[in-house]
């Protein structure tokens, strides 16, 4: 448990809990490390099914702390080294891992939210493969009121979810959207009176089923944006062919017709 950033693992599911409730739990330098390293514990655990993020108090997330975005832009050449520069074996700089790595998981990330969702909140939420939302949500690429470009991840995110034009709109304007037009445009998977609930029976849902199955849903969903029609249809066949007749497909199969609950290893 660390004091910005909660992870449990229980039942196949990897809980993460933005923790800083008094400060609509913007993003300090530890809220960004421990979301980076929260992810990174998740890669590397063979437990998890499904992630589940979620957020205490009434606002899932402000974005980066200004502490943090005052320090991070007060030294260009500082900046454009971290920028620039990859560890080794990373496709994202420090400042996209925080969110970039749950996108980069195998397995797959519900996000429940409410309130406020800007900036730094509204990249790491997009970085999920599924939202739920409340009737209080309220999404907004804020970066343009600092005078910067939204930089972590957005490029990957932003763009398989709304119209090009719509999302031309939300970065020159950083204008909020409410939870109504956010689902309507495609932030939002659907709203819930009761989104957290809601969302922990999403992820409840999918870590019962084959997690090889599920693995390599996420990997076709991801992997063949940008492809042609002839790779895309080569991955459907690659990623199939690695299911047909594995022990956990045999057992969903077996399971389902003999009205069991299955029993995946």
């Amino acid at each position: 448990m660390n004091d910005r950033v909660n992870l449990t693992i229980q039942d196949h599911i990897a809980t993460v809990v933005l923790n800083r409730p008094e400060k609509m739990n913007a993003l300090d330098q530890a809220g960004f490390e421990q979301l980076a390293a929260a992810a990174l514990d998740i890669r590397n655990d063979d437990r998890v099914r499904a992630v589940l993020i979620h957020a205490n108090g009434d606002n899932f997330c402000s974005g980066a702390d200004k502490s943090f975005l005052q320090g991070a832009v007060s030294d260009p050449e500082v900046f454009s080294s971290k920028a620039l520069n990859l560890a080794d074996g990373e496709t994202a700089n420090e400042f996209q891992r925080p969110t970039m790595r749950w996108y980069e998981l195998d397995v797959p990330v519900v996000v429940c939210l409410q309130g406020v969702v800007y900036g730094a909140g509204m990249q790491l939420a997009l970085a999920g493969d599924i939202r739920i939302g409340a009737q209080s949500t309220r999404m907004s690429l804020f970066e343009i009121h600092w005078g910067l470009i939204p930089d972590m991840g957005v490029s990957q995110t932003l763009p398989r979810l709304v119209r090009a034009d719509i999302a031309a709109e939300l970065l020159f304007t950083g204008r909020v959207v409410h939870a109504q037009e956010a689902l309507s445009i495609g932030l939002l998977t659907r709203l819930e009176d009761d989104p957290l609930r809601a969302a922990i029976d999403l992820t409840k849902n999918i870590a019962s089923k084959s997690p090889d199955a599920v693995k390599r849903g996420k990997k076709l969903l991801r992997d063949s944006a940008g492809l042609n029609l002839a790779q895309g249809l080569a991955l459907e066949a690659r990623l199939q062919s690695e299911l047909v007749g594995t022990p956990n497909q045999m057992e969903a199969a077996m399971a389902n017709l003999q009205k069991r609950e299955p029993k995946f290893v």
